[in-house]
């Protein structure tokens, strides 16, 4: 069983098995599709009993719980998707922006006061995993990062990072050059806006893609999983600041600063457990988030530099095979928080997937490919470039690294999937949203091209052999 779940979790079967879930429920009744994501988890069997028996009235299921999310697209396709899909695509799309944004539909303020929206708000799926869960995922990110900074690891000494935040630069600057120039060619000023949706890269299947790319103990694979966890901190960094929900409350993330207070307190008291660090410091660091209007996925951003980490001392560390990442991992308090997560997080994407992927087919227009374009020419183009700038600049690639190695590594990086859907949500609205998003699907195939570029230009010669 250990055996089976570990391969689960390596090849991302979990976030793979949500999309194809959510496309074939959205596709084959969006109604059904609406409730399961937007209405409160504990109405499931009372909705769902009343939806097929043609008695579900999503106007007063909606004002049961405050009104949330009750935004003409939703209602219209919780009434009618069982009877014609297609009809209400375009209102469909996806409905993710109904519930962060439903002050936008009626003026409401949706992350300040709730005192008109109940508290069933807070138990729906969509709310549950975009504003709860992605913590979790965001955070192991962080701990990537904050590991790589340690003494004797990736990023340390600093300039051993320049070349790979060099092209997390390039992977950000590139996407957004190809989107904005597509949509100035195409004309279509309602488009601009949604800049942000390309810049992120996928870091699980990347991860798991450059494994066979390049074979497992490449520089590249390093390379290309710094780069990731930068980008996609970026994309949040752009959500939090060119997408709020709603006008930031600036003076509101000072909340974050006592999260970061009982951090330093726990780690000054040499406390071993993560899990005070992170329910503490970390629902401080939420609120801030929230109630500035600011997405929270990046509360335990803060917070994750303040857990005891080990040394990369010789004796004090002992390799994991099998591992998601295949680094040296250390038993420190650090450490432990991935590993005692890592399982929940992993399955927990199945969930992600289906609350965000459930876009209709009948939605794809050109910004479906505008947006698919920007993530595998831009990447490409941006990472390679900014990186063989760096090289020319004296700060070098990795040892191993060269530049038919890098022009793969920038493909693999155009696999946006999870964070640019999550990105998705948050820059577009109605009917565009979902075509950006199915754009963001789509890029899950740049993983063949790049399957097969790797073989033509024989990429695993001259890299690790572990």
């Amino acid at each position: 069983m250990k055996r089976a779940i570990n391969l689960l979790q390596e090849w991302s079967i979990p976030l793979i098995a949500g999309v194809i879930a959510a496309l074939i429920v959205a596709n084959m009744d969006s109604g059904l599709y609406s409730i399961l994501v937007h209405d409160p988890v504990h109405t499931w069997p009372e909705h769902i009993s009343e939806y097929f028996d043609g008695t579900y009235d999503p106007e007063a299921a909606h004002a049961a719980h405050g009104g949330h999310g009750e935004v003409e697209e939703h209602i219209d396709h919780a009434k009618d998707g069982a009877h014609d899909v297609v009809a209400h695509t375009d209102d469909h799309a996806d409905h993710a922006r109904a519930e962060d944004h439903h002050d936008k539909a009626h003026g409401d303020d949706d992350h300040g006061s709730h005192s008109g929206h109940g508290w069933d708000h807070y138990f729906t799926m969509h709310f549950l995993i975009n504003e709860i869960f992605m913590v979790f995922f965001f955070g192991i990110a962080a701990k990537e990062i904050v590991e790589a900074m340690l003494p004797g690891g990736a990023l340390n000494p600093p300039s051993k990072a320049v070349n790979p935040l060099l092209g997390t630069i390039g992977g950000v600057a590139g996407p957004v050059s190809v989107y904005l120039g597509l949509n100035a060619i195409m004309g279509e000023a309602d488009w601009a806006s949604g800049w942000g949706s390309p810049t992120a890269t996928d870091i699980g299947l990347a991860w798991l893609v450059a494994k066979f790319v390049f074979g497992s103990g490449h520089p590249a694979i390093s390379f290309l999983l710094l780069l990731a966890v930068a980008d996609d901190a970026i994309g949040l960094g752009i959500i939090a600041f060119f997408y709020p929900s709603a006008e930031p409350v600036w003076l509101n993330t000072l909340w974050i600063i006592p999260g970061m207070v009982v951090a330093f307190a726990l780690r000054r008291g040499n406390v071993k457990n993560w899990v005070p660090y992170i329910l503490l410091g970390g629902a401080f660091s939420w609120w801030g988030l929230y109630s500035a209007h600011l997405h929270p996925a990046l509360a335990l951003v803060p917070i994750v530099p303040f857990l005891p980490a080990g040394k990369y001392d010789e004796g004090l560390f002992e390799q994991n095979e099998g591992t998601h990442d295949g680094h040296l991992h250390l038993h420190s308090t650090l450490d432990n928080f991935e590993h005692n997560l890592k399982g929940f997080v992993d399955f927990g994407l199945f969930f992600f997937a289906f609350a965000n992927a459930g876009v209709s087919f009948a939605g794809i227009n050109n910004l479906t490919w505008v947006v698919l374009l920007s993530l595998l020419v831009g990447k490409i183009i941006g990472i390679t470039g900014f990186s063989w700038v760096g090289v020319k600049m004296g700060f070098p690639m990795p040892n191993g690294m060269k530049l038919k190695h890098l022009f793969v590594a920038a493909m693999v990086a155009g696999i946006g999937l999870t964070v640019a859907l999550f990105v998705a949500g948050q820059a577009f609205e109605g009917a565009t949203q979902g075509s950006a998003k199915m754009g963001a699907l789509f890029s899950g195939g740049i993983t063949f091209l790049a399957l097969v570029t790797g073989a033509i230009l024989k990429v695993k010669d001259g890299g690790g052999t572990k």
